[in-house]
């Protein structure tokens, strides 16, 4: 699991490329302390597994799905990429549950200087703004955001200095392309509401599993 919070970015020093997956060289410093062969590392806010370590950086696969679903299909050397490393049991909670699993590709519509904050309007498709909403949560390349408003078929977003500066967003133009990670509760919400759980004995439902009543009931709707 991750939480959105960058900790640096990194560059693309190559890219072994297979008919349907490639196996990416990343050049870090900060992300490898502490981290070993089998760790998970967050880049563009995909969540892959570091097969190698060298002393400036590391190596990972990227498999036929991932590379369907995120912006990793495009990625070329010498790009700056976010990494953030797992989350830590114990560390601190800054940003919201990212899981690392990429939901689709946004385009940036427009980006737009207001004092010191930078607004970034994104394009995306139905069935990722679906799960798009006022004041939540959106990781954009691993980067924990709220939605300040939606619209059909985009959604804006303002990034604060710090957030622009330390990740690879400032490198970003409109009609680049950016990874988005839904809000994962959302998701599980929807799935629990789709049919009734089946009847077991220790249910107190009479199988009816969760529903839009007894969200009601208990103050969630």
């Amino acid at each position: 699991m991750f939480t959105g919070i960058i900790e640096e970015t990194g560059q693309i020093r190559g890219i072994q490329r297979g008919p349907d997956s490639c196996l990416l060289h990343i050049g870090a410093s900060r992300v490898l302390e502490g981290t070993r062969p089998g760790d998970s590392i967050a880049v563009n806010g995909v969540c892959l597994t570091v097969t190698e370590l060298k002393a400036d950086g590391f190596f990972a696969h990227v498999m036929h799905e991932t590379l369907d679903r995120s912006s990793l299909k495009y990625i070329r050397p010498g790009q700056r990429v976010n990494l953030e490393r797992a989350m830590a049991l114990g560390g601190r909670f800054g940003g919201h549950i990212v899981s690392g699993h990429i939901d689709g590709m946004g385009t940036i519509l427009k980006m737009r200087q207001d004092d010191i904050a930078v607004w970034l309007t994104i394009g995306a498709a139905p069935k990722l703004m679906r799960y798009i909403v006022e004041k939540g949560s959106v990781a954009l390349d691993g980067i924990s955001l709220t939605v300040a408003d939606v619209k059909e078929g985009e959604f804006r977003v303002s990034v604060i200095p710090h957030t622009f500066q330390v990740t690879a967003l400032s490198r970003k133009r409109p009609g680049a392309l950016v990874n988005i990670e839904n809000d994962v509760i959302g998701k599980y919400v929807e799935k629990l509401l789709e049919k009734p759980a089946q009847h077991s004995p220790d249910s107190d439902g009479g199988g009816q599993g969760l529903t839009a009543g007894k969200l009601a009931m208990y103050g969630f709707l």
